[in-house]
């Protein structure tokens, strides 16, 4: 058997876009994979609040104060501890 292919999400905002693909998950609508984190590029970001609304694991990577190889670097830490396969960039407003 198959196992599904590990998401993240990256998000910026509110999260309706986050929101939305959440709800396809627990419709069955993403059969083949599993959305297992979300990242955000503000502490203030709603969206945290609806990743944890629906049990997702969630952290916050500032850009403010890094340097673009440095903010990719703590990124790329948090992809490679929870094995992600494939990102969705869900409103992401941070330059890769």
């Amino acid at each position: 058997m198959l196992r599904k292919a590990r998401i993240a999400v990256f998000v910026s905002g509110g999260g309706t876009n986050l929101e939305a693909l959440l709800q396809a998950q627990e419709s069955g609508a993403i059969p083949h994979g599993e959305i297992v984190l979300v990242c955000a590029s503000s502490a203030k970001a709603y969206a945290l609040v609806r990743a944890e609304n629906h049990g997702v694991p969630a952290v916050t990577v500032a850009r403010k104060g890094l340097t673009q190889d440095a903010f990719e670097e703590a990124l790329n830490a948090h992809l490679k501890e929870h094995q992600i396969d494939f990102i969705i960039l869900a409103g992401f407003l941070s330059i890769l």
